[in-house]
C-alpha cells in the first residue's frame, strides 16, 4: 500500500503558533536524517489522522510531498493529546532506497482455531510480541509478518527464528524470543480428557 502525504512548510514557529495551527486543522511534524537539514512541517490534521488509523501506515515507507517537493519516509515517533483524540506531533525519518533501515512490523497470527493445542486440547493462545524489529532495505519493508499458529500443541512456542520472514528481510532481536505459545488450561485437560475417553 502506497501512502502520500501532502505537507507544506512551517513557517510560524513557537507555542502560540503551534496552537494556531491546530486550531486552523493542521498537523504539526518534522523530517530530519539522511544528508538534508530537518524540515518543519504542517498537514492536514483530518487526513493524517484516517491514514494514521492503519496499520500498514506506521510499517510504510510514506512518500511526503513538502510543496511538490517528494521525501520518502517512516514514522518514528508520534505524540497524542492526552484525552482528545488529536495528533500533536509527528516525525518523520528519512530512508534511502540503497540503504538499510531498523524499524518495527506488526505480527498477525493465523490459524489459531485449528492449532491442535486450541482445538483438541482447550489451550489459549498467549501473543508475547505484537511487533518484530527488523532491518531491510525500504523496498523490501513488508506491512506485516504472518505468524501460522496451525501445528501448535498445547505447551509449545514459536520464537522469532521460527517466522517465515520475506526475502531480504532479517529480524533484529536478542537472543531468539519467544513469538507467541499456546498455554494449558486445567479445563481444557479435563475436556480433552473426556473427549478422548467417549
Amino acid at each position: 500500500m502506497q501512502f502520500v502525504i501532502k505537507a507544506e512548510k512551517r513557517v510560524e514557529q513557537g507555542t502560540g503558533a503551534s496552537r494556531r495551527l491546530r486550531r486552523a486543522g493542521k498537523a504539526i511534524g518534522i523530517i530530519y536524517g539522511g544528508d538534508k537539514a530537518p524540515v518543519q512541517i504542517t498537514m492536514d490534521h483530518n487526513d493524517l489522522f484516517h491514514a494514521m488509523r492503519k496499520e500498514a501506515f506506521h510499517a510504510s515507507v510514506l512518500t511526503i510531498d513538502v510543496d511538490g517537493t517528494k521525501e520518502t519516509a517512516v514514522v518514528r515517533d508520534t505524540q497524542w493529546h492526552a484525552y482528545k483524540q488529536q495528533i500533536l506531533h509527528v516525525d518523520f525519518q528519512r530512508v534511502d532506497a540503497t540503504h538499510k533501515m531498523h524499524t518495527k512490523v506488526p505480527l498477525h497470527f493465523v490459524n489459531a482455531d485449528i492449532a491442535p493445542g486450541v482445538k483438541l486440547e482447550g489451550g489459549i493462545v498467549s501473543h508475547v510480541m505484537n511487533e518484530v524489529d527488523v532491518e531491510c532495505l525500504p523496498g523490501n519493508l513488508p506491512a506485516f509478518i504472518e505468524v501460522d499458529l496451525k501445528d501448535l500443541t498445547s505447551g509449545a512456542s514459536i520464537h522469532v527464528s521460527g517466522l517465515k520472514l520475506p526475502e531480504g528481510v532479517k529480524a533484529v532481536t536478542h537472543g531468539d524470543p519467544v513469538v507467541a505459545t499456546i498455554m494449558k488450561t486445567k479445563g481444557g485437560s479435563e475436556a480433552a480428557e473426556g473427549e478422548a475417553q467417549a
